[in-house]
């Protein structure tokens, strides 16, 4: 076995881009998410690529998910190279609105199951002096208050994975973060037509008006991104840590 990775929200989106990419560099994938069905589809792609994928359908914010996760891995594969943590789509609610239950379901999710995972998996990264890539977003900096649920936690993300970094100097594990701008996934697509339906313009009209208010030229794509977490974890970056990437098209304006 060459090295595995764990990559969770690997069903979809820019999870489901980062395992394919994975899959060419690492002999092993592990994809995590709660979508089984997606989860299989993607799963087939991987092995189309010549890698071998382990498929856990789970809910990183069950407090075991991640010690599964760990042990599962380990006991199919025997090491962890590159942990990915994605998984934690956070709604976009109005602050004044958002309930306590909202607020603690997307930390539970995002932020505590990457810490959970990131620290189950630590023992592991060390013996393989391994790399970790945390996954923040734009609201980190950039907060709304549409979207201040998404902000906050992001932000807490980017701190986290700052403290681990410290860590892993002593530790030998390399841990950064990347903060990705507008990426057109299918969840992306889906606020989009809601916007559409609710100005009534197309959905051509809503994805334009977007980039002017962003002012951006156009969406990422997930593959994008996947390409320079690929780079963070290779050997090419092995300096590169604590480092957070805004990868963005230029819409976070601020230094």
């Amino acid at each position: 076995m060459k090295s595995v990775s764990i990559v969770t929200g690997a069903s979809s989106g820019i999870g489901r881009a980062t395992a394919l990419r994975f899959a060419r560099d690492f002999g092993g994938v592990v994809l995590v998410a709660r979508d089984g069905e997606r989860l299989a589809e993607v799963a087939e792609q991987v092995r189309a690529i010549g890698a071998e994928p382990l498929v856990l359908e789970l809910d990183l914010s069950a407090s075991k998910a991640a010690e599964t996760i760990v042990s599962a891995t380990m006991a199919r594969f025997g090491r962890i190279d590159a942990l990915v943590n994605i998984a934690g789509a956070v709604p976009g609610i109005d602050v004044f609105q958002m309930t306590d239950e909202q607020w603690a379901a997307g930390m539970e999710l995002k932020f505590h199951g990457a810490r959970r995972l990131t620290i189950h998996a630590w023992d592991a990264l060390k013996a393989s002096t391994g790399a970790v890539v945390f996954v923040s977003g734009t609201a980190a900096i950039n907060p709304k208050p549409g979207a201040a649920a998404v902000g906050a936690i992001n932000a807490a993300i980017e701190a986290l994975a700052k403290a681990f970094a410290e860590r892993g100097v002593e530790d030998g594990v390399q841990v950064n973060s990347v903060s990705p701008g507008a990426i057109i996934t299918s969840r992306r697509v889906g606020m989009l037509e809601k916007a559409a339906a609710a100005k009534g313009v197309t959905l051509e009209q809503a994805k334009q008006s977007f980039l002017a208010q962003a002012g951006i030229r156009r969406f990422g794509e997930p593959e994008e991104i996947a390409e320079l977490m690929a780079f963070m974890v290779s050997q090419k970056a092995k300096w590169m840590t604590g480092s957070v990437v805004r990868f963005d098209g230029g819409e976070v304006k601020s230094v």
